[in-house]
């Protein structure tokens, strides 16, 4: 079976509204098993709408529509439909209940402008919105089943799982398709290096489609498999996931699509461990990401952003004569940094970054780019230099500090963070 999408309203199609509802039904469709072939956007013109709909009942089996289902004069969704089918809208007394019942609910009039709301195509059939006054419906139209919900996210939401994927599923009988997306997350190499390190995937994994997605600074590998035997599945994308980790080896972030800071928190928990940092050019960005991490107040004791030299004398302890010497982004300094934060705090391992994030204000020595990182842990202090190209200040913050938790995580696995695999 195959699916299309659509959502309606002037603010999804001129990209006022983001179209998150979308992806969520994507999604949930895909898990069970059912393919999402298109997505459409259309405004609110109802010769628009139904041009659309008939496109789509014409080749899919199924479609989801949202929006437009509301009190407003905007609200077209259910005149399209039905002139699609070339029926009337009538009152549907099921429709009438809802609208009616929530009101009542809240001890408050029913409008005019609601009652329309329960108008729905002659012979389509009523779905309840639990949570709104929209309620939605569904209707054969050519070969596809349509379903008409509300778009506001947590009404659609809540009628997609208990009025539509349950009946989707009642339609692929006995034989449902098992449909896995799986999420990979890597670090260090370019989307094209990483592709060539997997470029054999498809020889000795034809049945899984794989894909690459850049979420700057990491790359995300996707696994993307169909079948009717969950077992095979399963086994499959095992199988897949340990041959793309010997491929990636410390690249290779989680086989479960983890975040860096997750990662890197969890193997500080892991080991009872706790972690401070001091942060200069990445200007809190580090403690940023660790604290959207629920349950880092186990192991994140502390961040200070020493932007200035003077907040890196007076708050962290670092010698004035190695700023004079080397200047605040050098090894030295970066490795004072982490030194001090964690000789102040009492971490198991200290963190330091101090860079040229741009897009001026670097020199042929210390190009835009240039970030030296300090790590402190119970055994001895180091500290690295790396240069990035990138002339993007964001971008630059953003590898900075990725690039320094990449190195502490290598550091928690017993590897060496100056370890190319």
């Amino acid at each position: 079976m195959i699916s299309e999408i659509l959502a309606t309203g002037d603010e999804i199609r001129s990209g006022t509204l983001v179209d998150s509802n979308s992806a969520y039904i994507a999604q949930k469709l895909e898990e069970t098993g059912i393919a999402v072939v298109r997505h459409h956007s259309v405004g609110d013109e109802i010769p628009v709408m139904v041009s659309v709909l008939r496109e789509i009942a014409s080749r899919a089996d199924v479609s989801i529509v949202t929006g437009g289902l509301g009190p407003t004069s905007d609200d077209l969704t259910a005149e399209a439909a039905a002139s699609a089918a070339g029926v009337s809208l009538i009152q549907s007394p099921e429709a009438l209940e809802i609208v009616e019942s929530f009101f009542r609910s809240f001890h408050r009039p029913i409008t005019a402008s609601n009652i329309k709301q329960s108008y729905l195509p002659e012979g389509s059939t009523c779905l309840p919105n639990p949570i709104g006054t929209a309620p939605g419906f569904m209707m054969k139209l050519g070969r596809c089943l349509f379903f008409f919900l509300p778009g506001v996210p947590s009404e659609m939401r809540r009628m997609l799982s208990e009025s539509v994927l349950p009946r989707i599923e009642a339609l692929q009988g006995g034989v449902r398709q098992f449909c896995r997306v799986k999420t990979l997350t890597t670090f260090g190499l370019t989307e094209s290096l990483t592709g060539e390190r997997l470029k054999d995937f498809s020889k000795i994994f034809p049945m899984i489609q794989l894909g690459f997605r850049a979420k700057f600074p990491e790359i995300q590998v996707k696994f993307y498999l169909r079948g009717t035997d969950v077992n095979q599945v399963e086994v499959l994308i095992r199988d897949a996931s340990h041959w793309v980790s010997e491929k990636l080896g410390h690249k290779l972030i989680s086989s479960d699509g983890e975040s860096m800071e997750a990662v890197v928190g969890r193997l500080l928990s892991q080991k009872k461990s706790t972690l401070a940092v001091a942060e200069s050019c990445t200007g809190g960005l580090i403690a940023h990401w660790l604290t959207n991490v629920a349950g880092s107040s186990d192991y994140f004791l502390y961040s200070g952003v020493v932007y200035a030299n003077q907040a890196k004398v007076a708050l962290l302890g670092v010698s004035q004569d190695i700023l004079n010497r080397h200047g605040a982004v050098h090894e030295e300094t970066a490795r004072e940094m982490a030194l001090k934060v964690r000789q102040i705090t009492g971490a198991t391992y200290g963190l330091a970054t101090s860079g040229i994030a741009g897009p001026g204000g670097g020199t042929d020595e210390k190009p835009v780019g240039t970030v030296c990182i300090g790590l402190a842990t119970p055994a001895d202090v180091r500290a690295y230099r790396f240069q990035y190209r990138f002339r993007n200040r964001d971008m630059n913050k953003q590898i900075f500090a990725m690039t320094a938790l990449d190195l502490l995580r290598r550091e928690l696995m017993g590897v060496n963070p100056a370890e190319q695999p």
